[in-house]
């Protein structure tokens, strides 16, 4: 019994090791097999990095921070460019996801997937629902939350366990009833390895690397646009804020207010979440880097794409001193390792 016991056992370690190599390995059949595995082999573990919009992909290719690979400069994967290089002599792969949570979560995926990633960074733009951030800040999030997964309620139904957006409360010029009655938040599934499925509703990103993070609190940003103009105060990153990510682009003052004062949400995006959770679920740590380039719906519009592009050359600026701060708190615990 205890010889068969140890044969099974062995055999579920057999298949766990094979598992994990299936994981950065695509079918031998695809065409690009041969070359992804000499991506994997001759460089990494690799930091992923991921933006969504071309504005935020414009902001790393124009600061000369990346030096592509000679040999593999990219991987074409699924309609989408996987870039291969190093940043401040570290092995990255950056790939932009494309708007919203399922292009974001399917790249990812692939990423992790294919490739020999240590972790993910995620770098870009948001609106700001908090009036204590200012355009081109940047919010070191320790948690997100998919905002437009909802249960619509009955009318007149109960309350339920997580918060209510009720459409009778906006009325206007009067508040009162609403035959829309009113929408629950739901929580995420989330399946990690190891672990049971279990209902989240805010998703925290890796808390190590977080806590690295916090070491960039003096670093100084962008502050102006253009010769003439410059932001009225000094660009800050701000640290551990909660975030909301949902595939709307929110222009609307009242619902603004009402993330911040209901969830305590500092800022809007289309896809954090997603990359977090997708992380999550392949035990991969992750942090996300976001610059404010609007206001939701809360200010005065002004400059909106020279603000994006600010916003997103400050984002970027914190993802890349994060990146060589992994890489040293790295090489510091392969040393004391060895000794």
């Amino acid at each position: 019994m205890i010889g068969r016991r140890a044969v099974e056992l062995e055999l579920v370690a057999v298949g766990l090791l094979l598992m994990v190599q299936c994981s950065v390995q695509l079918r031998k059949t695809h065409p690009m097999h041969e070359t992804v595995d000499r991506v994997n082999e001759n460089g990494g573990p690799y930091i992923g990095i991921v933006m969504a919009y071309p504005t935020e992909e414009m902001a790393l290719q124009t600061s000369g921070l990346f030096v592509c690979n000679s040999q593999i400069p990219w991987v074409d994967l699924a309609g989408r460019r996987f870039n291969i290089g190093k940043i401040k002599n570290v092995d990255v792969i950056y790939v932009m996801t494309g708007e919203q949570t399922l292009n974001a979560g399917i790249t990812v995926q692939i990423l992790l997937d294919v490739f020999d990633i240590e972790g993910v960074v995620h770098y870009g733009t948001a609106g700001s629902s908090n009036d204590s951030l200012s355009l081109g800040d940047v919010s070191v999030m320790k948690y997100v939350a998919f905002t437009s997964s909802w249960k619509w309620k009955e009318f007149e139904s109960k309350k339920g366990k997580l918060p209510e957006l009720i459409f009778g409360a906006f009325n206007f010029p009067e508040r009162g009833e609403n035959l829309l009655a009113k929408v629950e938040y739901t929580p995420s599934q989330l399946y990690s390895p190891g672990k049971p499925m279990e209902e989240i509703f805010w998703l925290q990103v890796d808390s190590k690397w977080f806590n690295v993070s916090t070491q960039l609190q003096d670093l100084e940003l962008q502050q102006c646009i253009n010769d003439t103009y410059c932001l009225p105060n000094r660009a800050e990153i701000v640290f551990g804020l909660r975030g909301s990510t949902a595939d709307i682009f929110l222009d609307n003052a009242a619902y603004r207010e009402f993330l911040f004062k209901e969830l305590n949400v500092s800022t809007v995006d289309e896809e954090s979440a997603a990359i977090v959770m997708t992380c999550l679920s392949n035990g991969v740590p992750s942090i996300v880097f976001r610059g404010v380039s609007d206001l939701a719906g809360g200010g005065e519009k002004l400059l909106s794409s020279s603000l994006s592009s600010l916003a997103s050359v400050n984002a970027l600026s914190v993802a890349v001193e994060f990146i060589a701060l992994i890489d040293k708190e790295n090489t510091v615990h392969d040393h004391q390792k060895q000794n």
